[in-house]
């Protein structure tokens, strides 16, 4: 196990480094659904900045505003998983593999990345078939169903099942997973696309 190790720099360094000229920014390897998540953070950063001023300074909340940044913050956390998916970034326990011999780690981890794909299409399956029986089914405070939450969920359960299948095909063909190899998994970017 690496030990994190720190240099010591001086203030005149530190100063310094914000002279430096700063690396191009590269947009490509976030997803479609980032971006979405990014828009539905903002939809929900703002309704509770609107809740907390009209509650708080205008001492006369608007009482829409709460069940917008909960159903935001649903499809935020479905959403977003679909992210931690593609990455691989999922909390797992991964201390078995490291006692295993290679090639039993290899089966036990292809087939935690099959119940991982079935698990999640069974949720789309189940999150669909709950959505189509509350069509009429209308938000507290806003005059829309509450069904458009329940499909955004459905959404993020497709998602994940999707990157899912994209994480199984992209493990087959490196010859190890996460569970396998932790350390390969750094927190990068970079084994997205693999």
């Amino acid at each position: 196990m690496s030990q994190e190790t720190h240099a010591p720099i001086s203030t005149a360094e530190m100063a310094h480094a914000f002279e430096e000229e700063a690396a191009p920014v590269d947009l490509s390897k976030y997803a479609f659904e980032d971006w979405i998540n990014l828009a539905v953070f903002w939809v929900m950063t703002f309704c509770v900045f609107l809740q907390f001023f009209t509650r708080y300074v205008l001492n006369n909340s608007f009482a829409w505003t709460e069940e917008i940044a909960i159903n935001c913050l649903i499809a935020v956390v479905f959403l977003g998983a679909s992210m931690c998916v593609r990455l691989s970034r999922h909390i797992q326990v991964d201390v078995l593999y490291h006692y295993m011999p290679k090639s039993v780690a290899r089966v036990l981890a292809t087939v935690v990345d099959l119940i991982r794909i079935a698990f999640l299409a069974y949720g789309a399956y189940l999150v669909w078939d709950y959505a189509a029986m509350i069509p009429d089914e209308m938000m507290t405070t806003v005059d829309l169903p509450k069904s458009i939450v329940f499909y955004t969920v459905f959404a993020g359960f497709i998602l994940m099942t999707i990157r899912s299948i994209q994480v199984f095909i992209a493990n087959i063909r490196r010859g190890y997973s996460v569970l396998e190899r932790p350390d390969a998994f750094d927190g990068t970017f970079e084994h997205a696309g693999d």
